[in-house]
């Protein structure tokens, strides 16, 4: 197995004087001042900041299509729940999905994916919820599975088939819930397309009610949940994500202190996203202060997806987490590794510098964090480390 030494490193978080990362196998063995040298390939930082790599957390990567022409609607005055109700938002790319082979899915998302790595990401959750059939919305996760055998990455799947309710079930939601959602979520186990079970509760998709089934056959299968809380308007998710034992409720924006509260119980983390918020021009923040005051982990991501977050930055996502909602740099940069990790149920993989877990990192052309989360449109990534071997 190869073993690397990175020496003269700026290791964030790391205690006291450390200078110096020893992996073996893909693994951290060691972070400390002169580590044994034997038999180990030497990297010399100069004096770089080295980070844990980066962690997508909550994507809708893998898609077809484009919607460039609601975001000129919302410039004219129209809602994003208007253009969903007159036919647009996800049902649009559902019409563009259902058309494509997983190939062309993989070839569409692929370049979104290499964004991501550019800027050091080594893991990406990926959601369905964009085919709103049970083979459609298997395709979606045979797509995201195949990006991992097409770069070094490492990929996350979530079902997310109550995302929307497609035209054929207008009305029916109940029976969309059993014979697609449910019935697709077996199928797609049985497949091993599927990591966790999410789900958009909001009054233009899925009520808890509705919602509550399926998320008692993940349960059952031994899957993790996740769940679209509050984003729109207050309709009683987190409180229901929270009950569930959810991995992450995320959005947020109409959330409470008490969700707050309730979210600390369960040990969920806030998945914020500030790409969304910034492109549906929102005025309601989520409730950051009692997030921090309930001890509420709090993760950033892209949320790229076609229509309300085109984004493939995590570098822009701390900037807007840090600008838009008022998080400060060891929040953001938190957010963007540990409780991002966290929020996919990677906190003992992934995610921070530490013996036992994988040799994820990044290398900086920075002094400090504070360089990654301040600057707009600004690269420094020196050097992507997935698994020990430099990507």
């Amino acid at each position: 197995m190869t073993r690397t030494l990175w020496t003269r490193a700026r290791i964030e978080g790391a205690a006291g004087d450390a200078d110096e990362l020893l992996a073996e196998g893909g693994r951290i063995l060691a972070v400390g001042r002169d580590l044994p040298r034997q038999g180990a390939r030497i990297v010399d930082c100069d004096g770089r900041l080295m980070t844990a790599a980066p962690v997508d957390c909550h994507t809708h990567l893998v898609f077809g299509g484009d919607r460039a022409g609601e975001f000129e609607q919302r410039l004219d005055g129209a809602t994003y729940e208007e253009i969903a109700q007159a036919g647009g938002g996800i049902r649009a790319s559902v019409r563009a999905v259902r058309s494509m082979t997983v190939e062309e899915l993989v070839a569409e998302s692929l370049p979104r994916l290499d964004h991501l790595l550019s800027e050091g990401v080594s893991t990406v959750e990926v959601k369905s919820g964009y085919g709103l059939s049970v083979e459609a919305e298997m395709n979606m996760l045979r797509a995201a599975r195949a990006l991992a055998t097409r770069r070094k990455v490492r990929i996350r799947t979530s079902w997310l088939a109550a995302h929307a309710l497609p035209p054929e079930y207008a009305g029916r939601a109940t029976d969309y819930i059993r014979e697609v959602a449910i019935a697709g979520l077996d199928a797609a186990h049985a497949e091993g397309l599927v990591d966790a079970v999410d789900g958009f509760c909001e009054r233009i998709a899925f009520s808890t009610e509705e919602l509550a089934p399926l998320f008692d056959r993940a349960r059952a299968l031994g899957l993790p949940v996740r769940l679209h809380a509050e984003q729109l308007s207050h309709s009683g998710g987190t409180a229901f994500a929270a009950r569930h034992g959810a991995l992450s409720a995320d959005h947020l924006e109409h959330a409470t202190e008490a969700d707050a509260a309730l979210l600390a119980a369960a040990g969920s983390v806030a998945v914020l996203l500030p790409g969304a918020f910034y492109m549906l021009r929102e005025t309601v923040r989520p409730p950051v202060a009692a997030f921090r005051a309930a001890g509420v982990p709090m993760a950033l991501a892209t949320d790229c997806n076609p229509g309300t977050s085109p984004m493939t930055s995590i570098l822009m996502t701390m900037n807007m987490g840090a600008t838009l909602f008022r998080m400060t740099v060891p929040e953001c940069l938190a957010g963007v590794t540990a409780h991002a990790a966290r929020a996919l149920g990677l906190a003992t993989e992934t995610g921070r510098i530490a013996p036992g877990l994988s040799a994820d990192l990044a290398l900086w052309d920075v002094e400090r964090p504070a360089q990654l989360v301040a600057r707009i449109g600004f690269n420094p990534l020196h050097a992507r480390i997935f698994q020990g071997e430099t990507a």
